[in-house]
């Protein structure tokens, strides 16, 4: 199993996941461009790819994905909301919609050497998504978007090699920066975003010894900082109730702009 960050942030999302014969994307929220070139950066190819998972019909993690259906003709897989939120606000213009497959919240689907479960998550979309994929003993997971968690998260997390979790800001941040008291709200209740202090508790539940890379993911531009979030996290681990440290595991910011290393498990 084998993991990549295309591109993680509030800006745009496009995370990769694949085996030595499958390979999948977890939304393309950047543009087509920017999704093949971080494909090619690791050696792979967008015709190469199995299917594409979109986790909900946000523009930051569909924005490339009409130019990517059009051009590569890769099935596209999604809940039933989200393909119906993508389709009836014509969010990805013309796209054959025999590419579309549903898939449905704890409900296990073969795509090729995987096994992908969505699970759901809580967000203000129409029917979001989180994915965990099993292939050759090894499970990975993309988790994001979520504003809170709970038992049913952490069930669906538990066991994994490889993790992409959300970080996306720092409260006090948000609370004193320029983003309207709407918006504030928004990202702050339980249909918003994942704040630093909720990943690192939320990591700390499913820290095991097998756990290899750890991917702190979705980050805002604004409201966050890659140092603050990667050290916050650690924090919560350590002084939390498992018994490791933040140093134990490696833990790696997901750059909004710039592609990962490829991670294997």
């Amino acid at each position: 199993m084998e993991l990549c960050s295309i591109a993680s942030g509030s800006s745009g999302n496009c995370i990769f996941v694949g085996t030595d014969n499958s390979s999948v994307l977890v939304d393309v929220g950047i543009t087509n461009k920017r999704a093949v070139e971080g494909l090619h950066s690791i050696g792979r190819k967008p015709e190469e790819l199995d299917a594409v998972l979109i986790t909900h019909e946000h523009s930051d993690h569909i924005r490339g994905l009409g130019v990517f259906a059009r051009k590569y003709h890769i099935p596209v897989y999604a809940s039933p909301g989200t393909i119906r939120a993508m389709l009836d606000g014509n969010l990805l213009g013309k796209v054959d919609p025999d590419l579309f497959h549903e898939i449905r919240p704890d409900e296990m689907i073969r795509i090729s050497d995987f096994e992908v479960k969505p699970f759901r998550v809580s967000h203000d979309a129409a029917e979001p998504v989180a994915y965990r994929l099993e292939a050759g003993g090894k499970a990975a997971a993309i988790a994001t978007d979520m504003g809170c968690y709970d038992t049913y998260t952490v069930n669906h997390l538990m066991g994994l090699d490889l993790a992409l979790i959300e970080s996306n800001h720092d409260i006090n941040m948000l609370q004193v920066g320029t983003y309207p008291y709407y918006l504030k709200r928004r990202i702050l209740g339980d249909h918003g975003h994942l704040c630093n202090e909720s990943a690192g508790r939320l990591i700390s539940e499913i820290l095991h010894d097998g756990l290899k890379h750890i991917f702190l993911g979705h980050l805002s531009k604004e409201n966050n900082y890659e140092a603050l979030a990667y050290a916050t996290v650690c924090s919560e681990i350590t002084m939390g109730d498992c018994p490791y440290r933040g140093d134990d595991f490696n833990i790696e910011i997901a750059k909004r702009d710039m592609p990962s290393e490829l991670v294997h498990a």
